[in-house]
């Protein structure tokens, strides 16, 4: 008998909390493998090309680079399934759309109130399993990186560091407020 290919999924928020929520609601499906979990898209980046998911959860709002830059990036280097997990995505907002126009297969809002762990489940399970549309960016199983496609992907991150500006001891200066 052929085992089940389960399909290797990748939490990327900056909440430790909603990491761990995704990751357990995916995790009670036989059909998904959650292989890791990133808290922000440098973190994911190297994650990727080591494990090597076939699916991607990302949240919009995370620290050093927001998830709509990633996106972009991540599509034009190594296009995959990404299904955005947001509070800033409800259903039919220019974020939303956006992140649909960058790529992603589809949007699922986070609720402001405590989340109905079952309903979440079932949506992030069924978004997972369930193929992109045919002529999406995404309509064929994504193929994995050569070193060539690895560096450039590092080099794409080195000049499009945004923040890292404030990490940089020596950009880092008091600030004022008048």
């Amino acid at each position: 008998m052929n085992p089940i290919k389960k399909i290797r999924v990748l939490v990327v928020d900056d909440s430790a909390v909603v990491r761990r929520m995704i990751s357990d609601a995916l995790s009670q499906d036989p059909e998904i493998l959650v292989v890791g979990t990133a808290c922000d898209p440098y973190v994911a980046r190297d994650m990727i090309l080591e494990l090597e998911p076939d699916v991607l959860t990302l949240d919009i709002e995370m620290p050093r680079m927001d998830g709509l830059t990633f996106l972009k990036i991540l599509q034009e280097h190594r296009p995959m399934p990404v299904i955005i997990v947001s509070s800033l995505t409800a259903a039919g907002s220019k974020i939303a759309l956006r992140a649909l126009e960058l790529g992603a297969v589809d949007v699922v809002a986070k609720q402001n109130s405590a989340w109905n762990i079952g309903s979440l489940r079932d949506q992030l399970a069924y978004r997972v399993r369930v193929p992109p549309a045919p002529g999406s960016r995404c309509s064929s199983p994504p193929s994995r990186p050569t070193a060539r496609r690895k560096a450039a992907l590092a080099s794409i991150f080195r000049r499009v560091n945004y923040w890292s500006w404030a990490l940089r001891p020596a950009a880092r200066r008091p600030l004022k407020m008048f």
